[in-house]
């Protein structure tokens, strides 16, 4: 069985609700933004302090949980996958 897939959306085009469904129909997946400012510095944030405790074996799935909850933007529309 596959995992089910889910897509994070950030920076300004996360606002905008038509763009999220239609990556979420096209995906045929639900899409989840985040809150945050500087969106696309995040993930090097994290890395960054991944690459500081490495000699923990602190995993990078172990720092990202510290990240702020995503949060249920849409999900397909029902057919989608169809089209």
């Amino acid at each position: 069985a596959v995992p089910r897939t889910r897509i994070l959306a950030t920076g300004g085009a996360s606002h905008n609700k038509t763009i999220l469904q239609v990556l979420s129909d096209v995906f045929n997946a639900p899409v989840y933004t985040i809150d945050t400012a500087n969106s696309a510095c995040l993930g090097s944030a994290y890395r960054a302090i991944h690459g500081l405790v490495a000699e923990t074996n602190v995993s990078l799935a172990d720092v990202v949980k510290l990240a702020p909850e995503p949060k249920l933007a849409v999900t397909p529309t029902a057919g989608a996958e169809e089209v």
